[in-house]
């Protein structure tokens, strides 16, 4: 199918593109990578009657290390991310998860910011910010705020994104030196979105884990995360058993719903399984202190 009638703009700068959104209101829709946006607009369930295309504006594709962050601008593409030295020293989580996302093609137009804006719950990158306590700014005509990821994200396809904002960048705390992280998930075919995924965040202490993140795509109408739970861990030593029983009781509080790829059922089972060998993956990079 071929999309419905719209309007195009292309604005040059940011205050341009902010001016039409206020304008347009629920009618308009930001294009920046595309690949969410398009294929919904071709099979018509999202008919936009504007589309602000940004990517004739400059300087917004910058990847930067800041006070301890990695800044990520809105049209920085998903593929410039996964090769980034920063990124793979500084937060290895994020560029695990980059590596399930899709395929060549499409992350060479995907934007990092475009997926947590789309916010599709079996998604990989909003549960990896999830997991790594980052935020977003996101900016309207009147002036700009940083939004908790764990604040973002609503429901399906829904954020705290309001109809006349932008997401504008993403920020992502760097992983501690020593901690190690995992992220791993399950789909019927390479490049599907999970079924269900999981990150993970260990952070050692002279063998005990002295913090821990995990959180879960593919469970919920958004990305997963107990803080309750990850704080069963804290002080304890690692061991298989300590890590099956956690995956246990977030295999048990996660909420799945059933669909054409797994029964609930059959999510939690795999929220289990994956749960313990992230952690395990997890514990094994981690730099110990003796």
């Amino acid at each position: 199918m071929k999309p419905a009638d719209f309007h195009y703009h292309r604005p040059r700068t940011t205050e341009e593109a902010l001016s039409l959104l206020k304008g347009f209101g629920e009618e308009g829709k930001v294009l920046a990578g595309g690949q969410s946006l398009m294929p919904l607009m071709n099979f018509r369930l999202a008919q936009p009657a504007h589309i602000v295309d940004i990517n004739f504006i400059e300087g917004l594709d910058y990847i930067r290390s800041e006070n301890g962050a990695i800044k990520i601008g809105c049209l920085a593409r998903q593929s410039r991310l996964l090769g980034d030295s920063l990124v793979r020293r500084r937060c290895p989580l994020l560029a695990d998860a980059l590596a399930y996302v899709g395929h060549e093609q499409t992350r060479n137009r995907g934007t990092f910011c475009g997926s947590l804006a789309h916010a599709d719950p079996a998604a990989e990158l909003p549960a990896a910010l999830l997991a790594l306590d980052g935020s977003v700014t996101v900016g309207n005509s009147m002036g700009k705020r940083e939004i908790a990821a764990r604040d973002f994200f609503h429901s399906y396809l829904t954020t705290a994104l309001a109809s006349d904002e932008m997401l504008l960048e993403a920020s992502v705390p760097e992983q501690p030196a020593r901690a190690g992280s995992s992220f791993v998930e399950f789909a019927r075919r390479f490049g599907d979105f999970a079924i269900v995924g999981v990150a993970v965040v260990l952070v050692p202490d002279k063998g005990r884990i002295a913090d821990a993140s995990i959180a879960l795509t593919g469970v919920g109408d958004k990305p997963w995360r107990e803080r309750q739970l990850e704080e069963s861990l804290i002080g304890k030593t690692a061991s298989p058993e300590l890590f099956s029983s956690v995956a246990s009781k977030i295999a048990a509080s996660i909420r799945p719903n059933s669909d054409i790829h797994g029964s609930e059922s059959y999510r939690r089972s795999l929220a289990n399984v994956l749960t313990r060998r992230a952690l395990t993956d997890a514990w094994n990079q981690a730099g110990h202190e003796g």
